[in-house]
């Protein structure tokens, strides 16, 4: 039987199954049924987990909040979710007080103390008149299930570039269920890779994030020993991994930047034999950072591809990545991958077009509240993710870049990602994002805002030089800006939207 554990606390998962139960039946005296949502405002914390399997065993479903959220964007998703109880932690109440919706049941949380020294925030007792969640779900005796069902989900895309969209996904039948579990237990290396209560992992990632969710859940409910790391710090899990002998880990590619800039001594201090699966996902990962990390760390670094929508549906090995440099694998047996142009024909290998992709026998999704948009993402039968690529010879799928961010100038097609992938190479490059601004003469021109690394000297002459010499004179930006940080997601992901918006302001795009 595993366990929950953050900094010096820890839930054994019978106990966990048993506040669960008790929220559960406090849920329902709230009016929560099937059907409705449970938000859930919180960082990695137990009544994350207590919450989520709670809604799960009343056929409501968990709703993950971005906690980043300012007030008018957490309105937004209370609004469109249309939520029936929410729980947050105390300390991000203050934030969001205005967007809390009137007559909807707010369940604090007391911020722990190992969370709020990580955010550098007080640690945060609830306050005064609120109900304090975990005093409430212990007046409540342990419910019964009322559905024997896997449990639905509504989980919100990250909103990169607009409002974030409710991926609303229906308690699948048992034979959905089976294959989801497959699907999962193999994405994740919780199939083939040991006895699942053996596995040790780290959350490293926030988990309102689908992918972190998905997978923080589903090794708990596997009996697994799960550490809840309160903010990822990369010499913290490298301790954690020798110490706690982990076996597995989901990462996202910038967590593999941050690893790699420890300096030697501190790579060299620590074991990490005892990782057996590591997978990564939800962003581009540059080939150089990836070798770099199959070196470090052995041949156990994974790739899936795929989306909220699509669930995984591309994987790929470390064998499979040093032999085929830059892909993102093959198509699961289960899974319809192609790649299409605009009228939707299959392309043959090496032809660049749009990437669609469906697992066969999983459980349909619709976009909570807009089944016009949920429309609009059908592709011959498929899902479209949003991205653009092409498949080699051998059937391994290659990313160029999203199909939103790429940049059309004289009618050329510049990708973003190709150029981005060239100045994190940059010395003294820390990071950088790549976009289309106005052009008069060629509707797009190429823009790239550069983050160098602290105490580094840099301009955008430098860029540009440095850029001459490793792509194609028309990819060169005719714009480079520097600055001392960029608005990223924890899951990688850059919200290129916020750096777009003031150059395009008043303007509609023309692409």
């Amino acid at each position: 039987m595993g366990e929950l554990t953050s900094g010096a606390r820890r839930l054994p998962m019978g106990d966990l199954q048993q506040r669960a139960a008790r929220a559960a039946a406090g849920l329902a005296s709230l009016g929560v049924g099937r059907g409705d949502l449970v938000a859930l405002y919180l960082r990695n914390d137990f009544p994350f987990f207590e919450a989520s399997f709670a809604a799960g065993l009343i056929g409501a479903y968990p709703t993950p909040v971005n906690w980043h959220y300012t007030a008018d964007e957490a309105r937004y998703l209370f609004e469109n979710s249309g939520a029936k109880a929410i729980v947050i932690h105390a300390d991000l109440i203050e934030g969001i007080r205005e967007a809390l919706p009137p007559g909807v049941p707010v369940l604090a949380v007391a911020t722990p103390a190992e969370i709020a020294e990580a955010y550098g925030v007080e640690a945060a007792p609830v306050p005064p008149g609120m109900t304090d969640w975990s005093a409430w779900l212990e007046g409540f005796p342990p419910a019964e299930a009322t559905t024997t069902e896997a449990p639905g989900t509504v989980i919100y895309t990250s909103g990169t570039t607009g409002h974030p969209k409710g991926v609303r996904r229906a308690p699948p039948t048992p034979e959905e269920a089976m294959v989801t579990m497959t699907i999962v237990g193999r994405a994740f290396g919780f199939i083939g890779h040991g006895d699942p209560q053996d596995i040790v992992t780290v959350m490293t990632g926030p988990m309102y994030h689908s992918a972190p969710n998905a997978y923080g859940l589903a090794a708990a409910r596997l009996g697994a020993k799960v550490i809840l790391q309160p903010r990822f710090d990369p010499e913290e899990l490298l301790q954690l991994i020798a110490r706690e002998k982990v076996t597995h880990l989901h990462m996202v590619p910038i967590m593999f930047h941050r690893l790699l800039k420890l300096p030697d001594e501190v790579k060299a201090k620590y074991d990490l034999s005892s990782l057996r699966f590591v997978v990564h996902a939800a962003a581009p990962c540059p080939p150089p950072i990836k070798r770099a990390m199959i070196e470090w760390w052995g041949p156990v670094i994974n790739e899936y591809y795929g989306s909220t929508e699509t669930s995984a549906v591309v994987f790929c090995t470390s064998e499979d990545w040093l032999a085929h440099p830059g892909t993102v694998g093959k198509a699961w047996p289960e899974a319809d991958v192609r790649v299409i142009d605009a009228e939707g024909n299959s392309l043959p290998p090496g032809e660049v077009g749009e990437v669609v992709a469906r697992i066969r026998g999983m459980a349909d999704f619709t976009y909570h509240g807009d089944d016009a948009k949920r429309r609009a993402s059908e592709r011959v039968g498929l899902i479209a993710p949003g991205d653009i690529g092409y498949f080699d010879k051998d059937g391994f799928l290659y990313l160029c870049d999203r199909a939103k961010d790429m940049i059309i100038s004289g009618g050329v097609n510049i990708y973003p990602a190709e150029i981005e992938a060239e100045l994190l190479k940059m010395p003294g490059v820390a990071d950088c994002a790549v976009f289309g601004i106005p052009d008069e003469e060629f509707g797009e021109a190429v823009c790239a805002i550069v983050q160098p690394q602290p105490g580094v000297e840099m301009d955008e002459a430098a860029v540009k030089a440095y850029l001459r010499a490793h792509v194609a004179g028309y990819k060169v930006p005719k714009r480079v800006e520097l600055a001392a940080e960029l608005p990223r997601e924890d899951s990688g992901k850059i919200f290129k939207r916020k750096l777009r918006e003031p150059y395009w302001a008043g303007l509609e795009r023309q692409i």
